[in-house]
């Protein structure tokens, strides 16, 4: 007899043996429970997550006669969520044989008369079986004149049948056939979930293996439980009995936890003598460096989740003891130096997998990483950019203002008389009083008497009183009043008012000009909007005044509205603060030292 795969071999029985699909199984289980099974399903996901094995389970709970079968004449028990598995209905489809039971390749089964012969035995009951199951692998690959001769078929079957869909790519598929069907995502599979299968598998089979090649194998799998039954098949011919990390490594040509970790640990510590001589050893090995260089990105990636996740344990997918390693790693750094370090490699992965020299791109991208300055707080890089620009002879550096000239001392006293008697020391000089003359503004007292002398006046003239304000005159700046004491009311109203311009203002009335393209004329016309303004005009100009609308006035030709007069102002504040920021002295050194550049100035929202 040939050799039967693992994948196959040990491929699910019942739902309880489906691995990471708990969503699915349990849902199947409770439909068929409460005898309300749908008549089509699609099951979608990527390779090798249990799509057409969940089809052949649910085909036997649908299907399966019991062991041993009901007596003659006894009712139908009807469908079962835990088929026997032994008699001939859930052999035959475990097989593959089943009459009633159809699998069907959607690759070669794209036309129109594919579902023409289809749809033709429909209406025969099943041969056996209790219903016809039609199950179709890979969907998406029917034509678009096929999916509309479905359309009627899926929507109403016979009651004694069934369809189940599989496909990899869901967005093929019609929107039409998905409103008739029950749609099932099939999730990817953690690692941990797959190492904890192999390891019953292998433990079946009485094979060793150590938790450092389940791991690996795991890893490699990528969420697929049937690559990673191919993947055991590929090391178990390899190894034989025992199965060891290093072994498995070497068998699928990738880097093992220990040289991954080893790598991390290299950067963490800055040690790029270290990062070259694992990296050589590996290219000496033959492994791939494209694949190596994803795998450290995972490994840098797990290393910041660590850092800065409180239960880092529900995040990274890892074995118990490459966990560890993780975290005793990233407790060493700092969350930023961490998060460095990955986005780092991550610019520099695109250069490794496309260049022509993938391993000189990645010991540089290493060499560079772990040359990599301290982190210091942005107050001392700041500091240390102006201290650069005033360097002299410094790229962009401005000269120092000259210093301001230094008054002259005061002349040496004279030598003592010969006579030897001690000079008595000089009175300071002071200058005579002069009395104060009318208009002579030179007699007023120094500044600091004012301020310390108290001011006392007998009789100080009142205050005098501020004119009250006056109506401007000039149309822009009055329609600007109104709108301001709109917008105190309403501020919606006073956006749509600013889209107008004044062109009349005469005693007890104004004219609001609507120019042809504004479509807000009308809404400030309606009345209660137009009285608001009313009594906005009125209070600013001081007596009572009536507002008429002009609407598509030729008047406003060659006018600007205030909302235009305001965005030409913001566009000139921008230019200007856009010039103020280029010229200022700390961007002029970041982008002649750093090599910085300006992105984007935002300005603060204008009075």
């Amino acid at each position: 007899m040939s050799y039967l795969v693992l994948a196959r071999k040990w491929r699910p029985m019942r739902f309880e043996d489906l691995v990471g699909q708990d969503h699915v199984a349990r849902t199947l289980k409770n439909a068929i429970d409460q005898n309300r099974v749908a008549h089509a399903f699609l099951f979608t996901g990527v390779r090798g997550v249990g799509k057409t094995t969940s089809a052949r389970i649910l085909a036997k709970a649908l299907n399966c006669m019991r062991d041993p079968r009901p007596e003659p004449g006894s009712p139908d028990p009807g469908p079962t969520p835990t088929p026997c598995l032994r008699c001939p209905a859930c052999v035959e489809i475990a097989q593959g044989n089943d009459l009633d039971v159809r699998e069907i390749d959607g690759a070669s089964y794209t036309g129109v008369d594919d579902v023409r012969k289809l749809q033709d035995g429909l209406a025969y009951r099943p041969a056996r079986d209790r219903y016809k199951i039609f199950i179709v692998d890979e969907v998406h690959m029917l034509s678009q004149n096929a999916w509309n001769a479905f359309l009627k078929t899926l929507e109403e079957p016979p009651p004694h049948v069934k369809f189940i869909f599989a496909t990899t790519e869901v967005h093929k598929v019609p929107v039409t056939i998905l409103s008739r069907v029950q749609r099932f995502d099939f999730k990817l599979i953690s690692a941990q979930l797959i190492a904890a299968r192999l390891r019953y598998v292998l433990e079946q089979e009485k094979i060793r293996a150590d938790d450092a090649a389940l791991a690996l194998i795991a890893r490699e799998a990528a969420g697929s439980m049937r690559d990673a039954m191919s993947l055991l098949d590929q090391v178990i011919a390899w190894g034989g009995d025992e199965l060891r990390g290093d072994d498995v490594a070497r068998v699928l040509g990738v880097a093992s936890h220990r040289v991954l970790y080893d790598l991390a640990t290299a950067l963490v510590d800055g040690e790029p003598g270290r990062c070259l001589e694992l990296v050589s050893d590996l290219a000496n090995e033959g492994h791939d460096l494209i694949h190596v260089a994803r795998d450290l990105l995972l490994v840098l990636r797990h290393l910041v989740v660590a850092k800065v996740a409180p239960h880092p344990g529900k995040l990274l997918d890892l074995p118990e003891e490459e966990a560890r390693d993780v975290e005793r790693l990233a407790a060493r750094a700092a969350a930023e130096d961490l998060m460095r370090l990955h986005q780092g490699f991550a610019d520099a992965f695109d250069s490794i997998a496309r260049g022509g020299q993938p391993r000189a791109a990645l010991e540089m991208a290493l060499v560079r990483l772990a040359y990599r300055p301290p982190l210091g707080p942005p107050a001392g890089l700041l500091q240390r950019l102006g201290e650069l620009g005033r360097r002299p002879g410094a790229q962009g550096a401005r000269p120092r203002p000259a210093p301001a000239p230094q008054r002259p001392h005061a002349a040496p006293l004279p030598d003592p008389p010969a006579g030897g008697g001690a000079a008595r020391p000089r009175e300071p000089h002071t200058p005579p009083r002069r009395r104060p003359e009318p208009g002579d503004d030179r007699n007023e007292p120094p500044i600091g008497s004012i301020a310390a002398a108290p001011i006392a006046r007998a009789s100080a003239p009142p205050a005098p009183t501020a004119p009250a304000p006056e109506v401007p005159t000039d149309p822009d700046e009055l329609l600007r009043l109104i709108v301001a004491r709109v917008a105190g009311e309403r501020p919606e109203l006073a956006a749509k008012l600013e889209h107008a311009v004044l062109v009349e203002s005469a005693p007890g009335r104004i004219v609001l000009g609507w120019p042809p393209e504004s479509v807000f004329g009308s809404l400030v016309a309606a009345p209660e909007n137009t009285a608001l303004v009313e009594r906005a005009a009125t209070a600013v100009i001081g007596t009572p005044t009536r507002v008429v609308h002009e609407h598509d006035s030729e008047r406003t030709r060659g006018r600007k509205t205030l909302s235009r007069i305001e965005a030409e102002n913001r566009e000139r504040q921008k230019r200007e603060a856009y010039e103020r920021m280029r010229k200022h002295p700390r961007v002029v050194d970041a982008v002649e030292i750093l090599g910085a550049r300006l992105r984007d100035l935002r300005l603060a929202r204008m009075p």
